[in-house]
C-alpha cells in the first residue's frame, strides 16, 4: 500500500480512568504516523452521551462554560460546568461531572450512599438561566437512584409511609411511599428537556439498571437485589401516583435510571447519544465528502454492553453505511472474534497482554496504543 493512498478516521472513547479521548487520537496517530508519514489523519471527538460529551459539544460548537458549585454523589460540595448557548437558549449538562463514578476513589463507591442530586442543582440553574432547551448527557454515573436526585433538586419530594421527607439516594428507593412536586418547585412549562443516552436497558429486571451497573459502582449482590427491589417500587408508586408508565422503555435504564426520572418527572424525551453527537459534529457531512480507507474506534474495555448501545456500535454502523472497515482499539477485551465479527468489527486490538498488570496497561496505555496501532499497520503495509 502506498503512504499517500491511506486516509484513516479516528473516533474514539475515553480509556476510562487512563486516557482522554484526545489522548487516544494522539497515540493512534504516532502510531499510524510511524508506518505511513504522509497518512492523511482526521479526528472528531465523540460520545455516546456518557464521558466526555461536553468536550465533544464544546469542541464543535463552543459555548460558554458555565462552573457552579453543586454536589457530588456523595452530596459533597464541588465545582463543575456545563455548557450554555445563549443565543438559542440551549444547555448541555453531562451527568458525569456531577455524579460521575470517577467523581469517587475506589473505597467511597458506597452506591447505597447516591444521589444524583448534584446533577438536578446544574439543570436548575440552567432552568432559572432561561434555558428552552436542555441535552442531559447520561452515563458515567455512580449512582442508581432512579432519577429521584435530579427530582428532588427540582422540587420533587419523597416520603416514607409515616410522612417524613426521605433523602432522594438510592438506599432510601424502598423506603418512599408518597411522591409530591412542591408548591415551590421549578417550572418546567418553558423547558425541553432531552435524555441523551444510548443503552436499551430497562429500569428494573435482569437486564435492568442495578443487575447491568450495580456491580461496577460498588453494590454487592445483596445490594443489587435491593437496588432492583427499590427501582420496581419506585415504578409502581409513579404509576399510582403520578400516572406515567416508562420503566420499560428501552432506555429508561440508562444511568442508574436517571433516564426514567428524566422522563417521568421531567418529560423528557429520549434521544439516541451516538445519533445526536454525529449530527453535531457533521461527521456524515465529512463521510459524504471525503473517502477514508480505515475508521478506529475504541474504549477501555469491550464487552457484552459493546453491542448493547455504546459509542462503538455507532461507529460500526457508520462504517457499513460507508462501506468503511472500522477497527476497534481497547485496553481489554472480553470479546473473542466469533463475537465481535457479528457486531461489524474488523479487527479488535487489545493493548493488555497476560504478563501485564491492568495498572501497568492503564499508566503506559498511550504508548501500549501507539506499539499495537503500528505493529498492526507494519502488516497491512507488508501486504
Amino acid at each position: 500500500m502506498k503512504n499517500t493512498a491511506l486516509r484513516v478516521l479516528l473516533l474514539p472513547d475515553k480509556f476510562k480512568g487512563s486516557l482522554s479521548a484526545e489522548g487516544v487520537i494522539a497515540a493512534l496517530g504516532k502510531g499510524i504516523y510511524s508506518v505511513f508519514p504522509e497518512v492523511d489523519i482526521h479526528s472528531v471527538i465523540v460520545s455516546d452521551g456518557g464521558d466526555g460529551f461536553l468536550d465533544s459539544i464544546h469542541k464543535k460548537l463552543g459555548c460558554d462554560q458555565i462552573f457552579m458549585v453543586t454536589e457530588d454523589p456523595l452530596g459533597r460540595k464541588i465545582n463543575a460546568a456545563y455548557l450554555w448557548d445563549a443565543h438559542r437558549k440551549t444547555a448541555y449538562v453531562e451527568m458525569a461531572k456531577a455524579a460521575g463514578l470517577e467523581l469517587l476513589a475506589e473505597d467511597e463507591r458506597h452506591v447505597m450512599k447516591t444521589s444524583s442530586y448534584g446533577t438536578g442543582l446544574q439543570i436548575k440553574d440552567a432552568i432559572e438561566k432561561g434555558a428552552e432547551s436542555i441535552y442531559v448527557g447520561l452515563g458515567g454515573s455512580a449512582t442508581n437512584d432512579g432519577g429521584i436526585g435530579i427530582a428532588g433538586a427540582l422540587g420533587f419530594e419523597f416520603r416514607d409511609s409515616r410522612g417524613n421527607r426521605l433523602a432522594p439516594t438510592s438506599g432510601n428507593l424502598t423506603k418512599i411511599s408518597h411522591i409530591k412536586r412542591s408548591a415551590d418547585a421549578v417550572s418546567l412549562e418553558k423547558t425541553a428537556i432531552f435524555a441523551v443516552n444510548d443503552v436499551a436497558n430497562p429500569l428494573y429486571g435482569k437486564k435492568g439498571a442495578a443487575y447491568t451497573y450495580g456491580k461496577q459502582k460498588g453494590a454487592s449482590a445483596q445490594q443489587i437485589v435491593l437496588l432492583d427491589k427499590g427501582l420496581k417500587r419506585l415504578s409502581k408508586l409513579v404509576r399510582e401516583q403520578l400516572f406515567k408508565n416508562a420503566a420499560a422503555i428501552s432506555g429508561a435504564g440508562a444511568a442508574g435510571g436517571a433516564a426514567y426520572g428524566l422522563k417521568v418527572f421531567l418529560n423528557a424525551e429520549f434521544i439516541p447519544g451516538t445519533e445526536f453527537l454525529f449530527k453535531i459534529t457533521e461527521l456524515e457531512m465529512l463521510l459524504a465528502s471525503k473517502t477514508f480507507d480505515y475508521i478506529i474506534t475504541g474504549e477501555g474495555k469491550l464487552d457484552e454492553q459493546t453491542a448493547n448501545g455504546k459509542l462503538i456500535k455507532g461507529v460500526v454502523q457508520l462504517g457499513r453505511a460507508y462501506n468503511i472497515p472500522v477497527i476497534a482499539v481497547c485496553g481489554k477485551s472480553e470479546l473473542g472474534k466469533e463475537q465481535y465479527t457479528p457486531m461489524g468489527l474488523d479487527q479488535v486490538l487489545e493493548i493488555h497482554k497476560k504478563n501485564m498488570t491492568l495498572d501497568y496497561s492503564m499508566r503506559h496505555a498511550s504508548e501500549l496504543i501507539e506499539n499495537q496501532v503500528a505493529t498492526y499497520f507494519r502488516s497491512i503495509s507488508a501486504n
